[in-house]
């Protein structure tokens, strides 16, 4: 079980309607039960004085992301829409960080970096600092999905120096292709997390 302290983070990946309500756009298949779990994980992560961060996609109407410009996705976390808000079922820390990816069109795979979908160049989001500004040096990660913004929060947090580890009940795959979430947490613990 993950401990928490003050040089621990819980970073809560993507939990917004979109991705967790039945009625999102991009609904991913057992986001009730990572709810669930990352509840627990935000209390114990309190209790032990740890700080807790939350990232939601916040992207324009229209960008290269999406089917409608070119890109993948159906249409998801627009700024200021329902789908964009975190669930209800969320319990939100008082005070907490929100670390906002994709407002300028790009994509935000990951809590700590966003990459411009046409050059490919990548920029930091603002967690990094956060992180550092508090001291922490360890980081626990559950969200929303598994095979992409979980998997890319955790490789940038292993590349960044964090010891990382990633609640496996408090998550859930898309499985664009069977067998994607299996492939990310294998591709996170190659990276150096721990899965637990």
């Amino acid at each position: 079980m993950a401990d928490y302290d003050g040089r621990t983070a819980l970073v809560v990946v993507d939990v917004q309607n979109d991705f967790a309500h039945p009625d999102g756009s991009l609904y991913v298949d057992g986001a009730a039960g990572a709810i669930a779990r990352t509840n627990e994980e935000i209390a114990r992560a309190l209790e032990g004085g740890a700080l807790v961060a939350y990232s939601q996609d916040w992207h324009p109407e229209h960008t290269p992301h999406f089917a409608q410009d070119g890109g993948v996705w159906p249409v998801h976390g627009v700024a200021g829409s329902w789908g964009a808000e975190l669930h209800a079922d969320l319990a939100i820390a008082e005070g907490a960080p929100r670390v906002r990816k994709g407002a300028d069109g790009s994509d935000g795979y990951s809590a700590f970096s966003q990459r411009d979908p046409r050059s490919g160049e990548q920029e930091a989001t603002e967690l990094q600092a956060l992180l550092h500004d508090r001291g922490v040096e360890r980081v626990v990660i559950t969200g929303l999905a598994t095979d992409y913004c979980v998997k890319e929060t955790a490789l940038d947090s292993c590349r960044l120096g964090f010891a990382t580890t990633v609640i496996a009940e408090a998550i859930s795959a898309v499985n664009l292709e069977p067998g994607d979430g299996e492939r990310a947490l294998a591709a996170i613990r190659e990276a150096g997390a721990t899965i637990e």
